[in-house]
């Protein structure tokens, strides 16, 4: 059973506290852990920057003039990138990002995590937290 030395408030210790098996006795995944974090981090994302591109402005149905006979460059609209008030040639685009995490992917992740702090003694229990107002 593995254990975790007890804290007071100042500082000093006060003993050793037995920790669970089921939570902190649980074998270290570093691949879970980094599927779990990259999953929510993904998922903090906004994803909410969108441009027009010359399909979806406004207008621009006829051509501006004749293909020849002009003397002018051949154009086939108002809107395409080059013009101005066209739209954007590979603009940015909204996506989903979400990923789904299984509950129990992100429990056994967590509790990989706890027992990698516990071996490596970098868990600190407080035995009470008293806050001062």
């Amino acid at each position: 059973m593995p254990k975790a030395p007890l804290y007071k408030q100042d500082g000093t210790t006060s003993g050793e506290i037995d920790l669970s098996d089921g939570v902190f006795g649980v074998e270290f995944k570093p691949e879970l852990i980094s599927q779990v974090v990259v999953a929510q981090r993904a998922n903090l994302r906004q994803n909410n920057r969108m441009t027009k591109t010359r399909g979806m402005v406004r207008g621009g149905g006829a051509k501006p003039w004749r293909q020849k006979g002009t003397g002018r460059a051949r154009q086939g609209s108002i809107r395409a990138p080059h013009w101005v008030g066209g739209g954007h040639a590979f603009g940015g685009q909204k996506h989903n990002s979400h990923q789904d995490i299984p509950r129990k992917m992100n429990r056994g992740a967590l509790k990989s995590a706890l027992s990698e702090k516990v071996r490596n003694e970098n868990l600190k229990v407080l035995d009470q937290l008293e806050v001062k107002e």
